[in-house]
């Protein structure tokens, strides 16, 4: 919770050395971004990558593409959350792209926020063109009045995917996580037993 500062750092770090668990794979940052510079965090994030987790903060959200140049360089950012801001800089946009580095995106969260005035303003199209990976996500279910589902009919609507288009979003979602080679191949497979069983439905009612 970054919100809280280095104190917080300090006592989430030493939980997650002093109670490993195959469970855990990540170390983030959340909460507001405003106030919150990335920097003071880069020990913690060092030591916990030192420790054979994945670095996941947050950044760009509610701050500019700084914060997300700052979570990758200095946090050592593997995936982004949210990064709403990363569309100002396009640089930025370019270096994502050509790394590989995620984008979690969340447009219900974004709008609830105010880092995006409208949904028709957001962001997403503009990472999907400059060739970003980007993750569709729900952030907080209750908090924001959403469920994965419905988050996916959103990006489908802004982005303008067929059921195809949603499948393969969905599988970039597998390919970004942290699942192992053998996990990640039985989910996009059975993505694709999903979506051709779909074909194949919509072909046996063209043709009654």
């Amino acid at each position: 919770p970054g919100e809280f500062g280095v104190p917080a750092a300090d006592a989430t770090l030493g939980y997650v050395l002093d109670h490993p668990t195959d469970g855990l794979v990540a170390f983030g940052l959340g909460g507001p971004e405003v106030g919150v510079p990335r920097p003071q965090f880069e020990p913690h994030f060092a030591a916990a990558r030192a420790a054979g987790l994945h670095s996941v903060p947050h950044a760009g959200e509610t701050t500019g593409p700084q914060t997300v140049w700052d979570a990758i360089r200095l946090l050592g950012a593997e995936r982004i959350g949210h990064g709403t801001s990363s569309a100002q800089d396009p640089e930025l946009l370019a270096y994502l792209a050509e790394t590989g580095i995620p984008l979690e995106v969340c447009p219900s969260s974004n709008i609830a926020t105010r880092a995006v005035e409208r949904l028709e303003d957001h962001p997403i199209t503009a990472f999907r063109d400059a060739g970003v990976t980007i993750t569709v996500n729900s952030d907080d279910p209750p908090m924001f009045a959403t469920t994965l589902n419905q988050e996916y009919a959103i990006a489908a609507d802004l982005l303008g995917l067929d059921e195809a288009g949603v499948g393969e979003l969905a599988k970039a979602a597998v390919t970004a996580s942290f699942a192992d080679d053998a996990f990640k191949r039985d989910l996009h497979a059975q993505i694709d037993d999903y979506l051709a069983a779909g074909d194949r439905a919509q072909s046996r009612s063209e043709n009654v």
